[in-house]
């Protein structure tokens, strides 16, 4: 089984399943080669067929920590979090040793939303195996989430020293470090930029990397010439639809006018923070889960997960229009309790506590009618700084729903979407429950702003919501750095020195009715 292993490190996976085959034949009670046939599954993306496999080597092997490991890798992957939590400290209960077994414990720890507990992990794979540029990559991701940002800086450093070909670490310590005119990475990355080949990952890493240093050097044209080339390759394989994200709107205006009246009974008080991403969402949930009644739960997925088991729609995506259609036919105490039980299950939060994905936003309607003492909290920001501040982002490229990004003109559409959305949720949804925030009231008057927002929620006034800067929870998301900083308004109308070459995104919004008249210096 060793060699099998070492050629299942470089993917040579016929032959690997040739050996597992000839080994089971002779050795049926051999875990190894049902751990070996689980990762080569598990490398297609069969994670129902690889948790067979993984639970096979169990079985003849119970101690398998690698086995337990990969187990919750799959489980974590078919988005069953609390199995796959469980089946992670499984292994470490075991305590591995290997790099590979480490690292992948880190990740189902991560993708959980169990960051303080999947960091040490992380920093003992790249201690056992210091010469894998991923494992280096993974600790450095997780010091950023935790705030360490020197250690951050260091282990990206390491992650590129152990791969010259890997195009993650000097790209993400540009991210999280200013570039000044005598001091930056620019001809660095131009170079990496020009030897990526034909990778629009690789594109989209340093292209995104090298319009934030133009940022930093006051180049916005320059900025923004950047980001159209690292989209364009990524984008030529992206199939995105603008008339699917207006349906799901469409949806979602319709859910709140079916679901008025709750008719659920479940308990439990959490608070939604949601909207557009790149719009305060962070900041926001800093300042309140900085209040020591209410606990930081990170994004979840959760409630659109159980929404979309219990209505059994069958397109493969977690959130569609039949989906929010569904809703009005659903047992919302049920969902409610499911939504509530998933969450203890998997992060242990009982009492109050904050979810904070964005895209929550579409579920509104469906979480207030399945939670009746929840509240929701829309984020919104000027219409031509949300369309910027999401134009720049590199979002996941596995994650679909944001595939408007890639084009600065999609990305105002979505935008015009939303905005008629919102309108229509004010207007159907109760204000006792959905509260729009405005982001730049927040960075202009933070304690008017953060007491109207923990009265929102039923909560007294405490001074720590207002230093939420000092919260040292884990921040997974685009904004760790930031919110580890006092408030700042430097953000404020960035779209003014983008504006000439904003122009295509400008001309929809204000068609649109979105932009305040005389706003824009030319059309």
């Amino acid at each position: 089984m060793v060699e099998a292993a070492e050629l299942l490190a470089r993917k040579a996976y016929q032959t690997v399943h040739g050996l597992c085959l000839a080994v089971l034949k002779d050795e049926p009670a051999n875990a190894e080669a049902y751990y070996l046939l689980g990762i080569l599954t598990s490398d297609h993306e069969n994670y129902a067929k690889a948790d067979e496999l993984f639970r096979a080597a169990l079985a003849r092997r119970a101690d398998h920590a690698g086995a337990h490991a990969q187990r919750a890798r799959c489980l974590i992957a078919l988005s069953r979090r609390s199995e796959a939590v469980e089946a992670a400290r499984a292994a470490a209960r075991l305590k591995p040793n290997d790099a590979l077994t480490l690292d992948t414990i880190g990740v189902v720890l991560s993708r959980a939303g169990l960051h303080s507990e999947a960091l040490p992990f992380y920093a003992r794979a790249a201690g056992a195996e210091p010469g894998k540029a991923n494992y280096h990559y993974n600790h450095a991701a997780a010091l950023q989430f935790a705030g360490q940002m020197d250690a951050a800086r260091e282990a990206y450093r390491r992650c590129a020293e152990a791969d010259p070909n890997d195009t993650r670490g000097l790209p993400a310590i540009v991210q999280i470090t200013r570039q000044t005119p005598a001091a930056n990475d620019v001809a660095a990355l131009e170079a990496m930029f020009a030897a990526r080949g034909a990778d629009a990952d690789a594109a989209l890493r340093i292209g995104h990397a090298l319009a934030k240093a133009a940022e930093d050097l006051g180049q916005p044209e320059v900025a923004l010439d950047w980001l159209e080339k690292a989209k364009a390759h990524k984008r030529t394989r992206l199939a995105h639809d603008p008339a699917a994200d207006a349906a799901l709107a469409e949806a979602a205006i319709r859910a709140a006018g079916t679901l008025r009246t709750p008719t659920s009974t479940a308990t439990g008080a959490p608070v939604f923070i949601c909207g557009m991403p790149r719009t305060g969402t962070t900041l926001v949930d800093r300042i309140l889960s900085s209040h020591s009644q209410l606990s930081a739960a990170g994004e979840l997925t959760d409630f659109a997960l159980c929404l979309k088991r219990m209505a059994r729609t069958p397109s493969n995506l977690v959130l569609d229009p039949p989906t929010l259609d569904a809703a009005a036919r659903l047992d919302l105490t049920a969902l409610g309790n499911a939504y509530m039980a998933s969450v203890a299950a998997s992060l242990g939060l009982t009492g109050r506590f904050t979810d904070k994905m964005p895209l929550n936003i579409l579920l509104a309607p469906v979480i207030l009618a399945a939670l009746p003492e929840a509240r929701v909290i829309c984020l919104r920001r000027h219409p031509a700084d949300t369309v910027l501040s999401n134009y720049r982002q590199m979002f996941a490229t596995s994650f679909s729903y944001y595939n408007y990004a890639y084009r600065l003109e999609d990305t105002a559409r979505y935008y015009i979407q939303f905005d008629r959305m919102v309108r229509a949720f004010e207007a159907a949804l109760p204000a006792g429950r959905f509260s729009v925030v405005h982001y730049e009231k927040v960075v202009t008057d933070l304690e008017t702003e953060t007491r109207r927002l923990l009265d929102f929620c039923g909560l007294p006034f405490e001074p720590a919501c207002l230093a939420f800067h000092e919260n040292a929870a884990p921040v997974a998301t685009a904004s760790s750095a930031q919110v580890r900083e006092p408030l700042y308004t430097s953000a404020l109308a960035r779209w003014k020195r983008y504006e000439a070459g904003l122009k295509p995104a400008l001309d929809l919004l204000d068609a649109a009715g979105c932009l305040a008249p005389g706003e824009r210096t030319a059309t």
